[in-house]
């Protein structure tokens, strides 16, 4: 079974402390098989995610995986390297259009690992579908989080909201507060040990199945 090892935080802490293109250069070597660790064990959780979710089942950790490098053009931290490793699985067919499905996150960094989910600021149509299917199916989507899975691994949805009503809402819809929303997240944080133990991946599966029905539901406001 894939885990994640030691070796692999022991990489992020390092590159954490030395984020230079110098160090980067010379250990570039260790950062590929960090790279690759995580590679295999996210191929590994998109095999077990494409049971209780057919949508992403064409999909492959090099169709997910984000850069390690940062873009600092509008950055005031002009370092130059991510200090941590990322994913998001959707089931978007070109890595372009990822950030208009919601799917599957997974961070990991000492420290700062976490699984995580939904729709993170959907611009423009798919911010208004998604608050006409809440209106719609308000029963269920109240459902979706407040079941006992969802509530175990996320608590209640995070995501930036409006200070008033969106547009086209009365501010005493009973709902209101759900509408606000402008990204609506499933966040879940992992403790290094969480990350480092050999039941990770069953762990990772886990949260991912809880998470499944709430990007079901988002994904569904386009349809």
């Amino acid at each position: 079974m894939t885990k994640i090892s030691k070796n692999t935080f022991q990489f992020l802490i390092d590159l954490k402390e030395n984020n230079n293109r110098e160090w980067f250069t010379a250990n570039k070597k260790r950062y590929e098989t960090a790279k690759t660790e995580f590679e295999l064990f996210l191929d590994q959780l998109i095999v077990e995610i494409s049971r209780f979710d057919e949508s992403i089942n064409h999909v492959s950790a090099k169709d997910c995986v984000f850069r390690i490098y940062r873009d600092v053009r509008f950055s005031k931290d002009k370092s130059p390297y991510k200090v941590h490793l990322g994913a998001y699985i959707t089931s978007a067919k070109k890595k372009t259009e990822i950030h208009d499905k919601a799917g599957y996150y997974i961070q990991l960094a000492p420290g700062d690992s976490m699984i995580a989910g939904g729709a993170y600021l959907p611009q423009g149509a798919w911010l208004q579908a998604i608050r006409q299917e809440i209106n719609y199916n308000s029963e269920e989507f109240i459902r979706l989080l407040t079941d006992g899975q969802f509530s175990k691994y996320f608590g209640a949805i995070q995501g930036e909201k409006l200070a008033r009503p969106p547009k086209g809402y009365a501010a005493d819809h009973p709902d209101i507060e759900l509408l606000k929303h402008k990204s609506f997240l499933a966040m879940h944080t992992c403790t290094d040990k969480q990350v480092l133990a050999d039941g990770f991946i069953v762990h990772s599966v886990a949260v991912c199945k809880a998470m499944a029905p709430f990007n079901r539901f988002l994904n569904r406001s386009l349809e």
